[in-house]
């Protein structure tokens, strides 16, 4: 749909340099739209902070920390950030544009993904994160709306928005700016966030990847967190049991509650990630059970179970056996069972406080997400609707539809129905936010302008500026009138194929697709020259010419060289049609007869016969040519002559 009409910042020039063609995005800061550098003269993507948080230095300095922090990563798995600034009052960013889809639209299309595939992407995301550990930044809100996948396959991390020097500790109000369903327990508990953090979200995700879904769920995103803090994350294979074991295990590594006991940074994790992909290509194929991984770090700590025997005090710790049990060797049995009910009494305090604090925190949390201020909802797709039914729909959401509706021109959707909303259709808005319905007027009217004979990039803006969408790939053909590089005019193309012409000055509607004609100029001359040069004249315009045909005697153009050029196809000719070249044999030589001592009529006839228009060329009456006798001839006629050139006999009375 058309949002020129409803968002402003439609059709600006952002910095004098910067020209903004349509949105791409919007989120809870910023609107991303799609622009055009006009200095360099390539697409990007513009990043524009919502006017209203540029009074709020916190947001602009999370704006600004964003450009910064993705500005020091030169990586190919991370979006690259060009430019940064201020224009009027809006600071913008400018990054690389990715035409493609976000993992979150590849994960809600295809559900779970195949063992290779999350491999493969999962090597993409910690390569990138793995230069952001070591320039010590720390993303902070990896999630697989921030994993864009680009239409040529490359796989980059965005948004570094919520990123942090890796060494920075995190205040607990700001740890639930991250997305609730990856954040690590320490931010949920503590606030705190370092590489590990960025690691626990990557196994969030190869969860999400390898089963279609998250490991926590609940109506409440404080529900979510509390589970994050409290519950360990399950293998993928309980979910899905065609996960390989080897997937089990990196999960529960990169997942493991103590951040202690998961890699220490994405490169750790991305080396394990390399080698286990090598160990599926043969592992996945193979019969029988799967082998488990030995890890460097240990995925679980050692721990002393109920079963565990407690001889004394200075333990060792044996190896474990086949029932679990561990027997610790030692002295003083009862002294260290005291020390251990000790322990175990003081860790109950406080795993009882923690507790409280979490079902406190969980009360406000669920108020605030729920019902309150930071309720948020997605907004329904309502085009095609009554402007009545779109209105109850966003209402029954808990949305405020705005008082006047918006309106814009549109092709497809009829006039009075909804084309769509301002925000669109799933973005995630606050609970109480105004939603405004743009309200379809049909399609716009418009002129064709006048093109004929301009130049294809000047027509191409003329179309433009009618509302006309013009193909990029524009029709070329052979046209005498119109200079090489003009147009010769604009076709619409049906779904057929059919093309059907728009004259100049004839009524259209705006978003109209049609297809520009430029001319080649005209068919080369090429009688004369040699059949190699003919052809590559017609190649240059995307012709083909080759000889064929019968060869012509021909009295002006020299054995071999080209006579003339037939089509094979009527006009107008276009790139691939063909031709065939016909090459002259040269003039077409006779032998002239011996017609001295001949009468003149008995000459004239033997000339007629063999080809020659004679002259006669006497003074003797024409009474007596059946008696006299021609006595010369020109050209002589021991020589030969041009088929049809003219022979003069002779004859006179002494």
């Amino acid at each position: 749909m058309s949002t020129s009409t409803t968002d402003p910042m439609i059709g600006r020039l952002i910095d004098g340099r910067y020209h903004v063609r349509s949105r791409i995005a919007r989120g809870g800061m910023a609107t991303v739209y799609l622009a055009t550098d006009q200095r360099l003269e390539r697409l990007v993507a513009v990043k524009i902070m919502h006017g209203h948080l540029a009074d709020d230095s916190q947001f602009t300095a999370r704006f600004i920390q964003e450009a910064r922090s993705a500005a020091r990563l030169a990586h190919p798995n991370v979006v690259n950030v060009f430019d940064q600034g201020q224009d009027a009052d809006s600071a913008y960013l400018v990054m690389e544009y990715l035409p493609g889809i976000t993992l979150r639209e590849l994960l809600q299309e295809y559900g779970a993904l195949t063992p290779q595939q999350t491999l493969d992407i999962v090597e993409a995301i910690l390569s990138g994160l793995s230069a952001a550990h070591k320039a010590g930044i720390v993303h902070r809100d990896l999630k697989p709306e921030n994993v864009l996948l680009a239409d040529d396959g490359r796989i980059k991390i965005g948004d570094f928005g919520l990123a942090r020097a890796a060494s920075a500790a995190t205040a607990a109000g700001a740890a639930l700016l991250g997305t609730i369903a990856y954040l690590s327990p320490e931010l949920v508990t503590r606030g705190v966030a370092d590489t590990r953090s960025d690691i626990y979200a990557v196994g969030i995700m190869m969860f999400e990847m390898l089963t279609g879904e998250q490991p926590f769920k609940g109506e409440q995103p404080m529900q979510i967190a509390f589970q994050h803090a409290n519950d360990t994350v399950p293998a993928p294979s309980a979910t899905n049991p065609s996960v390989p074991a080897e997937l089990d295990e990196l999960v529960l590594w990169a997942t493991a509650r103590d951040p202690e006991h998961r890699p220490a940074d994405a490169r750790a994790l991305l080396e394990q990630v390399v080698e286990t992909a090598r160990s599926l290509e043969t592992s996945l194929s193979a019969t029988g059970p799967q082998k488990t991984m030995v890890f460097t770090t240990p995925l679980v700590p050692p721990t002393i179970t109920a079963e565990t025997q407690v001889i004394g005090s200075l333990a060792t710790v044996g190896s474990t056996g086949a029932t679990g049990s561990t027997t610790v060797i030692g002295n003083s049995a009862t002294g260290e069972l005291a020390r251990a009910t000790g322990r175990r009494r003081k860790r109950g305090w406080i795993a009882f406080a923690l507790v409280l604090l979490l079902a406190l925190a969980a009360g406000g949390a669920g108020w605030w997400f729920g019902a309150g201020p930071g309720a948020q909802v997605t907004i329904t797709d309502v085009r095609g609707q009554s402007p009545e039914a779109a209105g109850a729909a966003l209402l029954e959401q808990g949305l405020v539809v705005g008082a006047e509706p918006a309106t814009a021109h549109d092709l497809e959707i009829p006039a009075g129905a909804v084309l769509g909303t301002d925000p669109p259709a799933g973005e995630v808005v606050p609970r109480d936010s105004t939603v405004t319905l743009v309200v379809s007027l049909g399609p716009e009217p418009t002129t064709v302008p006048a093109i004929a004979g301009v130049p294809e990039a000047d027509a191409r803006t003329l179309l433009d500026g009618a509302g006309l969408v013009v193909a990029e790939d524009a029709i070329r053909q052979v046209d005498p009138g119109v200079a090489q590089g003009s147009a010769i005019g604009v076709v619409s193309i049906g779904e057929d194929g059919t093309e059907s012409g728009l004259p100049e000055g004839s009524e259209s509607l705006k978003g109209t697709p049609v297809t520009l004609v430029v001319s080649l100029g005209p068919l080369p001359d090429v009688v004369g020259v040699e059949p190699g040069t003919a052809s590559a004249a017609f190649e240059a315009l995307g012709l083909t010419a080759t000889v064929g045909g019968d060869s012509e005697f021909n009295n002006d153009i020299a054995e071999g060289l080209v006579l003339r050029a037939v089509p094979s196809a009527d006009e107008p000719f276009r790139p691939g049609d063909a031709f065939t070249l016909i090459v002259s044999r040269g003039p077409d030589l006779v032998d002239i007869p011996d017609v001295i001592d001949l009468t003149i009529n008995e000459a004239r006839t033997a000339l007629e016969a063999a080809g020659f228009v004679p002259v006669i060329d006497t003074n003797v009456p024409e009474f007596f040519w059946d008696i006299a006798t021609v006595q010369q001839v020109e050209p002589s006629q021991d020589g030969q002559a041009i088929r049809n050139s003219e022979i003069v006999i002779s004859a006179f009375f002494d």
